[in-house]
């Protein structure tokens, strides 16, 4: 009799376990059953599609019925790549040559939209006056593998001048406008929207933008882990529908596109409305042709050996039914 007492106690024990695990499972990451996507970024003005979206599926429950956004903040580019890489976060808004380069180490990532257009300035002294002026001088750079890199590249061989004319240095973005004010740099070239600091601050002015510069060209991109693509293909439409959403919400940069923007950045008004002045949130589809010119830029450059071709890097359907 004890030991009928002591089986049946244990039988009961065991179906409690299992209906416990049973009951988990139904509701995978405590979301109700959602999934939920982590998407890297940088408190810059080139993400605010990102932030938008975010706020968004907050408050628009109809809209994202089968996924949770949950945005990640990183510091430095290095830190949010080695996240993206390492498969801790499932996409990031970043700069598209760091992800090309992922890409042609081995990094099954596919590049699903732009992150903005325009929105990248050279800031430079007060007697700086040419891109020809630059010859000697030190310009502040985000990254080597960075379209900014790529534009002041460009801006010198229009001005006559060669690239090795001038001193490039690595800083952080947000260090460049104190390092132009101290007289450390004599100009340098960021995202948004530590450019336009310099500006509203008095200590710079702007030389150049990306649309003098170089037409249609591509700086930050939407990218995602494939393996998160091919395994959750409803929600990664469902976030790339709400993103281009977004993104027309964000162009028109009203007083609620303002105070989403202020809710991720640190920035003052007068800065974030210049910067958000001179970056456009639509037409985020990445364009071959477009992509073919980064390329040639990158090899003319040496920065790669081997950059992914665009049918291997770049996943089209999902902003193409986005977009429909």
């Amino acid at each position: 009799m004890k030991k009928l007492k002591k089986l049946f106690i244990c039988v009961l024990a065991l179906s409690l376990v299992l209906g416990l695990t049973a009951c988990g499972n139904k509701t995978p990451q405590g979301n109700n059953g959602k999934k939920t996507i982590k998407i890297a970024y940088l408190p810059i003005t080139h993400s605010v599609p990102l932030f938008v979206e975010s706020e968004n599926s907050k408050s628009n429950k109809d809209q994202f019925k089968n996924v949770n956004i949950e945005l990640v903040k990183f510091g430095t580019w290095p830190e949010l790549m080695d996240a993206l890489n390492t498969g801790k976060v499932d996409g990031a808004s970043v700069l598209i040559q760091l992800a090309m380069k992922a890409k042609e180490q081995g990094i099954d990532l596919k590049a699903v939209a732009l992150g903005h257009r325009d929105g990248t300035n050279i800031i430079v002294s007060k007697d700086i006056n040419s891109a020809a002026d630059l010859k000697g001088k030190t310009i502040a750079i985000p990254q080597k593998f960075s379209t900014m890199n790529i534009l002041l590249y460009q801006a010198l061989k229009n001005a006559g001048i060669s690239y090795s004319d001038v001193k490039t240095v690595e800083l952080q973005p947000a260090e460049m406008p104190s390092a132009l004010a101290e007289k450390r740099v004599s100009g340098y070239i960021v995202a948004e929207p530590f450019a336009s600091k310099s500006v509203v601050n008095g200590k710079g002015k702007i030389l150049q933008t990306s649309a003098d510069i170089w037409k249609n060209s591509i700086c930050c991109g939407l990218i995602l882990r494939n393996d998160f693509i091919k395994n959750n293909r409803e929600a990664a439409q469902q976030f790339v529908d709400g993103y281009v959403k977004a993104g027309k919400e964000a162009e028109t940069k009203n007083d609620k596109i303002q105070k989403i923007a202020s809710k991720y950045m640190n920035v003052d008004k007068d800065v974030l409305d210049l910067s958000l002045k001179y970056t456009s949130y639509t037409d985020l589809k990445i364009e071959k042709n477009d992509y073919n010119v980064l390329i040639k830029y990158l090899t003319t450059m040496n920065l790669l050996k081997d950059p992914p071709k665009y049918n291997d890097f770049v996943e089209t359907s999902l902003i193409n039914k986005a977009e429909k």
